[in-house]
């Protein structure tokens, strides 16, 4: 049998609107890994959260998380590779920010690899409805002042905020760290009126994970089929030999795409891997 493999996104992709998976999703993917395929996500989200999300399949494949920034073995449990910002980097820039009057979330990994969640006090309306999404979440941890430790591995810092408030900092972290960092700007799928700006390492995107994945899993980027909806796809889709975009994706991807397929409401993604998976066997 010919393996086949597939890289999907999960929000606004693989998962349904309301961030679950379906029930047609679970049974299409749990059969063709039993038949020997590959298939995974590449998701912003981390593992306790696309867990959440995703944890119906049984996923053995490596994972790609905080877009591209975690290489992720979900059946040992350890880190596979990944890109990391380092301390002294993440201080200055928790720096900065302050003077713009912004503090994030700073996901990183402790000395034990171990996802933490590091964070002040949680008072601006988005970062609490992100916190009250994850109840009882045992990698968040409160900080009275903000600072990587010495001894842990920033994957993202993620700031949540009305467009305006985000833009001054997201104009000045541009022009002052270009090549330094990547960036993550879009708005958010479930918090109203709210936007993410995410600053990770330059590495640490889903082009670079996917290239990363294919290495991993022994076979060639060409040989990878990729799915996603949103503008942190983009390099996704690039980096792919097959690039699929759900109908409900942005119209970037969709211009970016081979081909267009049914939207996440309809089970798009796992309806295209049935049938290729098929076609394959």
């Amino acid at each position: 049998m010919r393996k086949m493999y597939a890289l999907t996104d999960l929000d606004g992709t693989l998962l349904l609107p309301d961030a679950t998976v379906s029930i047609f999703t679970k049974d299409v993917i749990t059969q063709l890994l039993k038949e020997g395929h590959v298939v995974s996500y590449a998701t912003a989200r981390s593992y306790t959260s696309s867990q959440a999300a995703a944890g119906s399949i049984p996923w053995k494949h490596p994972l790609v998380l905080y877009n591209g920034a975690l290489l992720y073995d979900p059946v040992l449990k350890k880190q596979l590779g990944g890109a990391f910002l380092d301390s002294d980097l993440t201080n200055e820039l928790l720096e900065l920010g302050r003077s713009f009057g912004h503090c994030p979330l700073l996901f990183a990994l402790d000395e034990y690899d171990n996802e933490r969640v590091f964070h002040e006090p949680l008072v601006h309306s988005g970062y609490q409805q992100f916190a009250a999404s994850r109840p009882g979440d045992k990698r968040f941890r409160e900080l009275p002042k903000l600072s990587c430790p010495d001894t842990a591995h920033t994957l993202i810092l993620t700031y949540i905020g009305h467009r305006d408030e985000l833009l001054p900092w997201l104009e000045a972290v541009s022009s002052r760290y270009a090549g330094r960092v990547h960036i993550h700007f879009m708005p958010d799928a479930y918090i109203a009126d709210h936007y993410f700006l995410e600053i990770s390492h330059p590495n640490a995107n889903k082009k670079d994970g996917l290239y990363l994945w294919a290495k991993s899993v022994g076979c060639e980027p060409e040989e990878v089929i990729a799915f996603g909806d949103n503008l942190n796809d983009l390099g996704l889709l690039e980096a792919a030999g097959t690039k699929v975009a759900v109908g409900n994706a942005q119209q970037k991807l969709i211009e970016a795409a081979d081909l267009v397929i049914e939207s996440n409401r309809e089970d798009g993604v796992a309806k295209y891997l049935l049938q290729a998976g098929s076609i394959i066997s």
